[in-house]
């Protein structure tokens, strides 16, 4: 069996990946992540997930590379990680009582030349009204700093939602493993 690699330097994504029990290597891909004129957000996730896996199997031609990304956006706002508190803040009041859409894609290059195997998940999240208060205990709780909208849907975060829409959960952390993992038994591994 090919070497598995993870492009990312996600904490995030190398724990899922873990939980499918396989042997792997996370390396830092090292791609520009900046938006191009008039890419929509689901094309910007599907962009630097190739992207992403692509830099990697550059470097290592023969293991199958698996590249991912998330895009989230609340109307027509793009959100980012926010980085700090204050911008952690701003997101976080964006989206009480708002929706929001996940966009997590996945391209999976089998190595010496094969087509890759893309795909994404989007995931709906509802946001309750959240009060200053709630935001604050919040941000102070779990300093999600690193996470696209300012939240951890793994941890406290989830309190902050009514509802939450997608075909794999473990795609609003950023790495849908239901898909992933019949990409992975295509390539022959063994998962249960």
């Amino acid at each position: 069996m090919s070497q598995l690699l993870l492009a990312s330097t996600s904490r995030y994504r190398r724990e899922l990946l873990g939980r499918l029990r396989l042997p792997f290597e996370a390396v830092a891909p090292q791609v520009d992540e900046a938006p191009q004129p008039s890419e929509t957000p689901l094309g910007r996730a599907e962009r630097l997930a190739l992207a992403k896996a692509d830099a990697v199997s550059r470097r290592f031609p023969q293991a199958h590379v698996i590249g991912s990304d998330q895009v989230a956006v609340c109307g027509d706002e793009i959100l980012d990680k926010p980085g700090s508190a204050e911008r952690c803040r701003q997101q976080l009041r964006r989206l009480s009582g708002a929706t929001a859409s996940f966009h997590s894609a996945v391209a999976v290059l089998p190595g010496a030349g094969q087509a890759p195997i893309q795909f994404t998940d989007s995931t709906t999240v509802h946001f309750r009204t959240l009060g200053p208060d709630e935001i604050e205990r919040y941000i102070a709780a779990e300093q999600p700093f690193d996470c696209a909208g300012g939240f951890r849907a793994e941890g406290l975060g989830i309190s902050l939602f009514t509802r939450v829409m997608s075909e794999d959960p473990t795609s609003l952390i950023g790495l849908p493993l239901i898909a992933l993992a019949r990409a992975l038994r295509q390539l022959g591994y063994e998962l249960p």
